[in-house]
């Protein structure tokens, strides 16, 4: 007989958590716009669940979030906010913001007319988006661990930063540029994991094996990296659950 999996307050439907107590949970890492492989992720009976940033990049960030959009319907799948996710919602939004090539590519196939109401749909479905998700002994979240997250529900994804919200999208940054000019990270968070928790995270890309990286910090959580490259000359990660 198996043994209950006992939930926090998760923003799911009865039907979905049906499907995780039945067939466990897929967690999978960055898309970013890598339809082919987001496909062979979705092909399960688990429940998807995807570490947010899928879209930019890849060939087809409207495909993969027209798969997305799939799963929510189906009840058969949910996506963590990620940076890029937030960075195409408060765009279409209509905000001003810094755009970048990756981003003007995803606008531009979203702008196409036949996508009129795939783009408010993703709105939508961004806008709806948790910052983290916290099943028991395990946390999911785009890119990094805050404390606060053990005690407060996510705020909304597209509203004001916060230092919580800040360390969902962003990860801990030293406030330094790397040569790339993308902000230096620092990983000190992973040493605030409680002993026992796992926290499932993506967006930064530091496995140099092809496989999801874990790294224990001095309290004795983990963290386990899922960013392998997708969309971006690597590959797509996905992790089988059978109990958070």
């Amino acid at each position: 007989m198996k043994e209950p999996i006992i939930f926090d307050t998760l923003p799911f439907t009865p039907e979905a958590l049906a499907r995780i107590q039945d067939h466990g949970i897929r967690v999978v890492g960055d898309v970013h716009g890598d339809l082919n492989a987001f496909q062979h992720a979705a092909r399960t009976d688990r429940f998807v669940l995807q570490l947010g940033d899928l879209v930019d990049h890849g060939p087809d960030s409207v495909g993969v979030m027209e798969l997305m959009l799939d799963l929510l319907e189906q009840q058969r799948g949910l996506f963590i906010l990620g940076n890029h996710d937030r960075k195409l919602g408060r765009a279409l939004e209509g905000r001003r913001l810094r755009r970048d090539p990756p981003l003007e590519d995803t606008l531009q196939a979203f702008s196409r007319p036949e996508n009129a109401t795939l783009r408010e749909q993703t709105y939508n479905a961004i806008a709806a988006a948790p910052a983290w998700v916290r099943f028991g002994r395990s946390l999911f979240v785009h890119g990094g661990f805050h404390t606060a997250m053990l005690m407060e529900p996510p705020p909304p994804g597209l509203g004001d930063m916060s230092a919580p919200l800040s360390r969902a999208l962003f990860g801990e940054t030293t406030g330094r540029l790397q040569p790339d000019g993308y902000p230096e990270r620092r990983l000190t968070w992973i040493n605030r994991i409680p002993a026992g928790m796992t926290v499932y995270v993506g967006h930064d890309r530091r496995s140099t094996d092809g496989r999801p990286w874990h790294r224990t910090g001095r309290l004795g959580g983990t963290a386990i990296f899922t960013d392998l490259g997708a969309g971006k000359g690597g590959h797509l990660a996905w992790i089988d659950l059978n109990s958070p």
